[in-house]
């Protein structure tokens, strides 16, 4: 558990790289979810190349608690982390929720970001009618509970206190994967599901400045795909990366994601070198 200064207490895995002088890849979850069960298939292979750094984010498996749920809280408690680590410039990996938070990342502090890699996310929710009736009146609802969202959230917090197991008998995974899983209080991701709702990058999306590699599940039926493709388009200079599996591609698909993932992280980490 690492204090973020002012802000609160969250969980950290920090994985050495192959030399002090590697590149470091911060990776940010998604929502209902934690940082271990989004990322666990592909830490070895990343940590061949990279200094890794995971951890639970506000609301979500073991991170911090706070009486509101913002994204921009979320943006800049990265920071704070990077700060507390002692990183400069850290690469972001963002996955669906994780991938907006990378966004805000690069528009708040455009100076502490070395590259981008954005997966399975997009630049907003609301463009159909439905879309819009949906996240408006969840939105409402979510609105008019936030107080009891957040008392229920930490009486939830408060029975996962002790550190997640990291390694389980061998053939059931299957038992940590829910216990992470259960981490997170359906109230949060409630909670979670309306703000996100509300997110809109298109007004700044292109003046982010960063290398950046978008990562596009194109059998995703969370995030349509052509909205991804539209968030790349967007951003200056980002190069496309295609997997072709789902929206939880990043654990249920892992065969097929975790290369295509790989193959855009190494790209962005050499572009920012050519710029340096």
């Amino acid at each position: 558990m690492v204090e973020l200064p002012g802000r609160g207490r969250t969980y950290v895995v920090d994985l050495p790289g192959p030399s002090a002088d590697a590149p470091v890849l911060f990776l940010l979850h998604g929502s209902a979810t934690t940082g271990m069960l989004n990322w666990f298939p592909m830490l070895r292979e990343l940590q061949e190349n990279y200094r890794v750094v995971v951890f639970d984010q506000r609301w979500h498996g073991r991170g911090i608690r706070s009486e509101r749920f913002d994204l921009d809280d979320l943006a800049d408690d990265a920071v704070a982390l990077a700060d507390v680590l002692g990183v400069d410039k850290p690469f972001y990996a963002g996955y669906s929720m994780g991938g907006i938070v990378a966004q805000l990342i690069a528009h708040r502090h455009p100076d502490r970001v070395a590259g981008l890699i954005l997966a399975a996310t997009t630049y907003r929710f609301q463009d159909k009618w439905r879309e819009r009736a949906f996240h408006r009146t969840w939105g409402a609802v979510m609105a008019s509970m936030s107080a009891m969202s957040f008392r229920r959230a930490e009486l939830y917090a408060a029975r996962q206190a002790e550190l997640p197991e990291t390694s389980w008998p061998v053939g059931r995974m299957d038992r940590w994967a829910m216990r992470e899983w259960r981490s997170t209080s359906g109230w949060a991701i409630s909670q979670a599901v309306a703000v996100l709702g509300r997110f809109d990058s298109s007004p700044w999306l292109g003046s982010v400045k960063a290398p950046t590699a978008v990562v596009i599940t194109t059998r995703d039926r969370a995030l349509p795909v052509y909205r991804q493709l539209e968030m790349a388009k967007m951003i200056p200079g980002a190069e496309i990366f295609l997997a072709q599996a789902g929206h939880a591609a990043c654990a249920l698909e892992a065969d097929v994601f975790v290369p295509v993932f790989l193959e855009a992280v190494q790209s962005v980490v050499n572009s920012s070198r050519a710029l340096s």
